[in-house]
């Protein structure tokens, strides 16, 4: 392995929707050169834990198929069998949901769970309650994403704001066929990551397991 790649595994660049964040930090510290120590100090550390925040490194989706891996870091706050989102259209059945609690130290990129097509994108407008919260699923603002796979089940992935998340970025489009750990979008500053599973599916994971976005398994479809 190269040294480049060595670097990258220990320090991964930050993801493009930090960047206005980061130059901002580096703005005011250079700023603060001309205004005042405080400023430099200010604008230094800003931007150090922006590229902390928005790292964004690579990673290594199970090698064998009909596995579904998180589509975030962070930690398992419950798995319950609960209707999708309404704006889905997906029905009312009850499918097995997994919801994934970012903290501001987690890593903020999501990732597709597995090989599948997009089939619908809507946008909920909501409150910003902690993401933490059982609630925060229905009351959030959040952006689900409506998938199928080849076998024509549906499943849908929602990422939420929390309390201090004010922007919900997903750059996937309907219609796109996805690849498992592909990256899709991120949350800015705290959040949470719902993964419904397709009927006939059910998780492998408990509350206060830990994930690995695009590593870690949380379900497997039967062979």
């Amino acid at each position: 392995m190269s040294l480049i790649a060595d670097l990258r595994i220990a320090f991964p660049l930050p993801h493009p929707a930090g960047r206005p964040f980061i130059l901002g930090g580096v703005v005011a510290l250079l700023a603060g050169l001309f205004l005042g120590q405080w400023l430099v100090w200010l604008g230094g550390a800003f931007a150090l834990f922006c590229v902390f925040f928005f790292r964004d490194p690579e990673r290594t989706p199970p090698p064998r198929p009909g596995v579904f891996v998180s589509p975030a870091d962070g930690r398992i706050v419950a798995v319950q069998q609960m209707a999708p989102p309404a704006e889905l259209d997906l029905g009312t059945a009850p499918l097995w949901r997994v919801s994934i609690f970012l903290s501001v130290l987690d890593v903020h990129v999501n990732r597709m769970p597995i090989d599948a097509t997009v089939t619908r994108i809507a946008y909920h407008h909501g409150a910003f309650l902690s993401a933490s919260l059982d609630k925060a699923s229905e009351a959030n603002e959040r952006n689900a994403v409506g998938l199928r796979l080849a076998d024509g089940r549906d499943f849908a992935v929602v990422q939420i704001a929390g309390l201090i998340a004010r922007r919900i970025l997903c750059d996937a489009r309907e219609g796109q066929k996805v690849q498992t750990g592909a990256r899709f979008g991120i949350i800015r500053f705290g959040s949470r990551t719902d993964l419904y599973l397709p009927e006939g599916v059910a998780p492998l994971v408990v509350v206060g397991q830990k994930m690995v976005g695009g590593e870690t398994a949380i379900a497997e479809m039967a062979t």
